[in-house]
């Protein structure tokens, strides 16, 4: 564990720095059947973003992703109610294409509420490379949105060779892998090396110890996006881990909060990504 500097210092002792805020760009929000989720209403997960000194967390209700008569409303009314702490991706589910066309046509609408899109593949049981969920792709690709993937190493639906086809064919499109292809770490530090709009994301990786590491050192830490998949999993916990991998404090700066907000400054207000003393 890097313990020599007083970057790791001051996050141990402080529980959170001015000058390297935090931005999650994994997050849910909501209950679901069969998980404990005790912090995961708007202002429960507000809280505990403060306690770490996380500014903005970008999400996707689980309403919208598992029950798709409830659409993307969550998220557009979390969005405007606490408008200086979240945003939104529309979640996609190709189950159902005319959602899909109706949320994406619906977008615009919503410009104040979304960064871009979400697709949950390996639960939706539809790969991500499905004609249905083009007219999400066409749109991100069209405009440089952000596309959040759930990936997976070894997946038929959201694997790294399904994730090479989506960046050849939509390189406009900004895709975070999320979970970085899980298990495949070279995989993805690959894919994030040879393609300009391709990220890897820490969901879920920072609990296999060498794993940043190795996204690190193969992909660079500018391809390296921090999220949590909030309420799931602790903010204090991964970041944590980040403090404790074998990377330089760029490198941690980097992913906690500069490459963030780089993707985010097309779609989030300035102030909303103002870094104080950075």
């Amino acid at each position: 564990m890097n313990t020599t500097d007083s970057f790791h210092e001051r996050f141990f002792r402080d529980g959170r720095l001015d000058d390297c805020p935090v931005f999650d760009l994994h997050g849910h929000m909501g209950p679901l059947q069969g998980a404990h989720l005790p912090r995961c209403t708007p202002e429960a997960m507000v809280a505990a973003m403060a306690r770490a000194g996380v500014r903005l967390t970008v999400f996707c209700h689980h309403d919208t992703l598992m029950t798709p008569d409830v659409a993307n409303h969550p998220n557009v009314e979390t969005v405007r109610r606490y408008p200086d702490h979240f945003r939104a991706y529309c979640g996609i589910n190709p189950n159902y294409p005319e959602q899909v066309r109706l949320d994406v046509d619906s977008f615009d609408q919503h410009r104040d509420v979304y960064v871009g899109f979400k697709m949950l593949a390996d639960y939706h049981q539809i790969p991500i490379t499905d004609p249905r969920n083009a007219p999400a792709w066409e749109k991100a690709n069209a405009e440089g949105l952000l596309v959040l993937l759930h990936t997976w190493g070894g997946s038929r639906f959201d694997g790294p060779a399904l994730v090479r086809e989506c960046a050849t064919d939509y390189p406009n499109a900004q895709i975070l892998m999320g979970h970085s292809c899980h298990g495949q770490w070279q995989e993805a530090a690959g894919l994030a090396q040879e393609f300009p709009n391709v990220y890897c994301e820490l969901t879920a990786v920072l609990d296999d110890r060498g794993a940043v590491e190795i996204l690190v050192n193969e992909a660079g830490s500018e391809k390296v996006i921090f999220g949590t998949d909030t309420p799931w999993f602790n903010h204090h916990n991964y970041i944590g881990a980040l403090l404790g991998a074998e990377i330089t404090d760029d490198d941690r700066r980097n992913i906690l909060y500069a490459n963030a907000r780089r993707l985010l400054a097309p779609f989030v207000p300035p102030e909303l990504l103002e870094c104080r003393n950075c």
